[in-house]
């Protein structure tokens, strides 16, 4: 599959969408960024992954204000992967409400399906220490 410059666009629009959605509080609209059957793994958070678009809002709502106000995403990397997917990484910033604020990656399988490209399964990978813990 040829990944065309169309293509990474709608895909970088749709990766830069979550951050609108969850700081507007639209939640009713994560349909729009998930498949229905989407994995959203947080483990790296010591949670279990949640399964599905549902359980998503529901983690959202249960998180409350604990919840950042600003979700923000940034250098968004595509790879073509085998069977239409796409991999993409991108970098993202909380700002939490106390104005402290944390780093995370996504790691995103992206497909596209009969209502546009979604996110199939989400990776939220935690950045807790400088040079991912390299220290030579």
């Amino acid at each position: 599959m040829a990944l065309h410059v169309d293509d990474r666009i709608v895909i970088s629009e749709l990766i830069s969408l979550h951050g609108h959605l969850c700081d507007e509080g639209e939640l009713d609209r994560l349909d729009e960024l998930f498949t229905d059957d989407v994995v959203y793994d947080v483990t790296d958070f010591g949670q279990e992954p949640l399964a599905g678009v549902e359980a998503i809002r529901a983690a959202a709502i249960t998180l409350g204000d604990a919840n950042p106000v600003g979700h923000h995403v940034t250098n968004i990397v595509l790879k073509e992967g085998g069977g239409g997917q796409v991999h993409a990484r991108s970098k993202g910033i909380g700002i939490n409400r106390d104005g402290t604020s944390g780093s995370v990656t996504y790691e995103d399988i992206i497909v596209l399906t009969g209502q546009g490209w979604r996110i199939s399964y989400r990776k939220v990978v935690a950045r807790r220490v400088p040079l991912g813990g390299r220290t030579k």
